[in-house]
């Protein structure tokens, strides 16, 4: 019978996206919906932004991840990965609490697209005023 490896979960969300993120001792290797984390996430930016609770922490290379991320675009998917993956780090081992809290890692970005207002173009343009 097969021992079962110890994996730790945490859910993040930014904008309108939602990212499961999996956690357990390994390589440092990511797939993020089948795919390698370059591959899915092109911008070198979003990757860092991706990983920057393992860089804290300095546990890259020691843990490999696996994400399921759906909604929103990259910039909302990396954001929900990065708290996702702080959260699960944060139950594997809840001495890193105050750390993953001095960077920010812990708090959810509140910022959502603004809805359209009727009798508007947007959230908050109006149509060109006319004098005459």
């Amino acid at each position: 019978m097969a021992t079962a490896l110890e994996q730790y979960s945490g859910v993040g969300r930014r904008k309108t996206s939602v990212a499961r993120v999996y956690v357990r001792p390994g390589t440092g290797q990511w797939v993020v919906n089948g795919r390698p984390l370059g591959e899915y996430l092109p911008r070198l930016s979003l990757q860092q932004h991706a990983q920057e609770p393992l860089a804290v922490t300095e546990l890259q290379g020691r843990l490999d991840v696996k994400v399921n991320v759906a909604g929103g675009g990259q910039t909302g998917q990396a954001g929900a990965i990065r708290l996702g993956l702080a959260r699960a780090l944060l139950k594997m081992d809840p001495e890193l609490r105050s750390t993953l809290r001095a960077r920010g890692l812990l708090t959810r970005d509140p910022r959502v697209v603004e809805r359209k207002k009727p009798g508007r173009p947007g959230a908050r343009k109006r149509f060109q005023f006319s004098k005459r």
